[in-house]
């Protein structure tokens, strides 16, 4: 396997490793609190599966569908946009529905990249971001983020040193796994930025919904210009607790996402029918489920970060997504992200994310993603307090 051009260009999957081990464990009966996976616990709401189960008695639903998605839930997503942040879209040219946003960036960076193209991403990153331009044949320049990196600034440093031109920066705001968040204004700052470089963006926008303290999350596309330089993926895995069933889209620059459809016209015949309208009543419905899904990560990240600083691991609290970047306590710094999660595992049965497997600028961090109940975290904690002063 390790002679095919693709795969050779993809280094070991980090996270494997620990999961690997977490599984052995399990087998001998262990139980572990898995912080690990950013995999909702909860179930999609009633409205939605209800939707599911009866488009689903429907034969003509059972037929193909169409690739970019059925008219109705992309008329669905523009007036999403319309309600959330006054964009107007158009439903037949400015966006696509796609099979969860990890299939949209995979295939817009196989419509858009050509073998040795330089794109910008910031490192670390949620793996999908880099590896998508990294099988599309792109080469990969990384601009650091992080506490205290002036992220626009490093931005700026890195363009003007690239060589070839960079042609495509892929943004993530609130940013998996930093947590990071920004303003309208950086991003009237990276539209200008790509106007004056001709640099294409995409913006993964997948944290908007889960987001506290009264902070709200803008969109690219809400900046004057923004549909001229790039786009905007979103997906209902959080927003709405529907992570497998796999519903995302892309909007904003016609030319992007037209590439993008044509794509998919040769690879998918989309997503099955029943789970599109049952999107468009996600999207249409009653929004309530949404902040509820968000007061719950809002409880649990409060109860981690507290419950995690009494045992002696120092972390602040995130304003956004569902996680917490927790830098490594000093005394185990030197050990690095990945024997630092063997470490919990072993000693304290319980599962992070190394956070080398972001980057390895994320290498004295590890992510914990809030997927356990307030139970389950409380008992976390004591068991992390015992394996820190052990």
């Amino acid at each position: 396997m390790d002679d095919f051009y693709r795969i050779k260009r993809l280094p070991p999957y980090v996270f494997n490793i620990v999961t690997g081990l977490k599984i052995e464990a399990r087998k001998r009966g262990e139980d572990i609190i898995d912080f690990g996976m950013g995999n909702p616990d909860q179930p999609t709401p009633k409205h939605i599966v209800d939707k599911l189960v009866e488009a689903a008695q429907n034969p003509r639903n059972h037929r193909y569908s169409a690739s970019k998605g059925i008219y109705k839930l992309r008329l669905a997503i523009t007036d999403w946009y319309k309600r959330r942040f006054n964009v107007d879209l158009d439903p037949e040219t400015e966006t696509a529905a796609t099979i969860g946003s990890k299939e949209g960036l995979a295939h817009l960076a196989l419509a858009i990249i050509e073998p040795g193209d330089a794109i910008l991403v910031p490192n670390p990153t949620y793996s999908i971001h880099k590896y998508s331009a990294v099988i599309a044949g792109g080469e990969i320049r990384s601009i650091p983020l992080g506490p205290g990196i002036d992220f626009f600034d490093e931005l700026q440093k890195a363009t003007k040193e690239c060589w070839p031109k960079p042609k495509i920066l892929v943004i993530n705001f609130p940013h998996n796994p930093t947590t990071e968040v920004v303003d309208k204004g950086f991003f009237e700052k990276i539209v200008a930025f790509a106007k004056e470089h001709n640099i294409m963006v995409i913006h993964d926008l997948a944290y908007a919904d889960t987001v506290f303290d009264g902070y709200v999350a803008p969109s690219f596309l809400e900046v004057d210009g923004a549909k001229d330089v790039g786009v905007e993926m979103f997906t209902l895995s959080k927003s709405y607790n529907m992570p497998g069933w796999r519903v995302g889209f892309c909007s904003g620059n016609k030319r992007m996402v037209s590439a993008l459809t044509r794509m998919k016209s040769y690879l998918d015949y989309g997503m099955f029918q029943p789970i599109q309208i049952a999107a468009t009543v996600a999207l249409n419905g009653p929004q309530e489920c949404v902040k509820e899904i968000c007061d719950m990560y809002e409880l649990r990240r409060n109860v981690l970060v507290e419950s995690f600083n009494k045992a002696g691991w120092e972390m602040t609290r995130p304003k956004a997504t569902m996680f917490v970047w927790a830098r490594i306590p000093e005394r185990f710094r030197a050990m690095k992200s990945l024997e630092f999660s063997k470490f919990l595992l072993e000693k304290a049965k319980v599962s992070v994310s190394p956070g080398v497997g972001f980057g390895e600028m994320g290498d004295e961090f590890v992510r914990i993603a809030l997927v356990e109940n307030e139970h389950r975290i409380r008992q976390a904690a004591k068991c992390v307090k015992k394996a820190l002063e052990g």
